[in-house]
């Protein structure tokens, strides 16, 4: 068995992966301005230039740009063996805002180091996939072991849902053939100490919602009571798609049954683990977290409709704040699908639950709608492959799980490769802070995913032996 080791890691990816964690290239939702920053060029041409770097007998490393879209880094790999077909390995380089105020000592574009944790925004989702997907295969032929074609895909849009993507499936098609395995590295699981493998992916749904009663601020002593609350007023459209007392949603269209295999993997996994969700949380005393068990609390993230408001416009800071009535509120709200429930189906109930009967200044946008995903069965060869590589990476069996989060990737070459295998995988976990403050890559797990990697591509390989 050949292996990576976190020296290996440490000498040929740490000091590039350090250097991009400085860039703050955000995805284009969050910088509208991104190809005046220039800051996804930056990370692009870092990367671009490290994987130049590989020692690898035969390969190319181009950077793809159309018209008014992000780039995407594209390294393709001609085989050392006689599989036919095209292993594709995802991952994309935009990132996620700071968000607030980090930990004493760590910034979002000043990574630290703390033991075996490199802490920075990008960094786990998904800085590292670049350097993960070229050391694996940079390993392989090193030790000898054959792959086969190989197209490492490195996006810059996702953290925007992906809107770029499509188009630069349709101009890699032919480039990349005839697609027979995806490994996308974006994913993650419950622990550290085993390969997990994700199921099941939620949709997601993104709607900015405005309510605006004034052209100006005014004193709240003088028209309080007379002008309705802007606040108020969103308050009672929100009631119309969500249940305040409970959290359930409250439109049809985002309902959806739960197939059996996923409700028993969930008890499976609640078995084994526990209460693991409420157990790695940082809430706060007094918080009563929904869900009447484990195995509900696991389903509930990641099968149940949701509403989260992320965002709010129109109201200061308390500091900044006088006794004025606010001219507007801007609420952004997001809708979190089951796997199976189609996104632009519940993007129209959504629109139309806020708009029907609603205050003629009401203003109401769908920024977002992205389909979630459900894994296709596992081929003999590859769950063999699978069990084998989280068996000698971590010296456990794999762990299978759905993810609440949304990789708009697999939902898209889902539906251009319907049967194409896929591996959903990658290093977010417990304390990971994926999108958060803190976010953090554990350096082990980056090693063990890439070992893990490396089996699944030489078994592929030679898959045909297994048939």
């Amino acid at each position: 068995m050949t292996a990576l080791s976190l020296v290996d890691f440490e000498r040929d990816a740490l000091d590039t992966l350090t250097a991009y964690c400085t860039i703050p290239c955000l995805s284009p939702m969050f910088d509208a301005d991104w190809a005046q920053t220039g800051h996804i060029d930056a990370a692009v041409e870092l990367l671009a230039s490290w994987a130049r770097d590989r020692r690898i007998a035969n390969f190319e490393v181009s950077i793809h740009r159309l018209e008014g879209r992000t780039p995407v880094l594209c390294v393709t790999v001609e085989p050392t063996g006689p599989a036919s077909g095209t292993a594709v390995l995802y991952g994309h380089l935009d990132k996620q805002p700071p968000l607030g105020e980090w930990s004493e000592g760590l910034g979002p574009f000043s990574p630290v180091r703390r033991g075996d944790r490199l802490y920075a925004r990008g960094v786990a989702d998904d800085g590292y996939s670049t350097f993960s997907a070229l050391l694996a295969i940079e390993e392989m032929e090193r030790s000898g072991i054959a792959h086969s074609r190989c197209v490492v895909l490195i996006e810059a849009s996702e953290e925007s849902g992906s809107p770029d993507l499509e188009a630069y499936l349709d101009h890699l098609k032919d480039h990349l053939a005839n697609v027979e395995l995806m490994i996308c590295l974006d994913s993650g699981g419950l622990t550290y100490d085993r390969l997990w493998l994700t199921t099941s992916l939620r949709g997601i749904v993104n709607v900015e919602v405005t309510l605006r009663v004034l052209g100006q601020g005014l004193h709240s002593g003088s028209v309080s009571g007379v002008v309705p609350s802007s606040f108020r007023l969103l308050r009672q459209m929100l009631d119309r798609v969500e249940d305040s007392a409970t959290g359930d949603i409250l439109i049809a269209e985002l309902e959806s049954e739960i197939p059996a295999s996923h409700v028993q993997a969930a008890k499976e996994v609640a078995a084994e683990f526990g209460d693991l969700l409420a157990d790695s949380l940082p809430t706060v005393d007094g918080v009563a977290l929904m869900g009447n068990s484990p195995e509900n609390r696991i389903l509930r993230s990641t099968w149940y409709p949701t509403l989260s408001v992320v965002g709010m416009g129109g109201i200061p800071e308390p500091e900044m704040a006088g006794n004025v009535l606010r001219p507007f509120t801007t609420a952004m709200l997001s809708f979190r699908l089951p796997p199976n429930v189609d996104a632009q189906v519940a993007a129209s109930a959504i629109e139309k639950a806020l708009r029907t009967d609603a205050p003629s200044s009401a203003g109401v946008t769908v920024r977002q709608a992205g389909e979630g995903w459900m894994s296709p069965p596992l081929a003999p060869w590859l769950r063999s492959a699978l069990d084998e590589a989280s068996t000698q990476a971590f010296g456990k069996a794999p762990g299978f799980s759905g993810e609440g989060g949304s990789i708009p990737f697999l939902a898209s070459l889902g539906k251009r490769y319907p049967d194409v295998q896929f591996v959903a995988t990658g290093v977010l976990g417990p304390k990971s802070n994926a999108h958060g403050i803190d976010e953090m890559l554990d350096l082990p797990m980056a090693v063990g995913v890439t070992n893990a990697v490396i089996t699944v591509l030489g078994a592929y390989a030679k898959k045909e032996d297994r048939l």
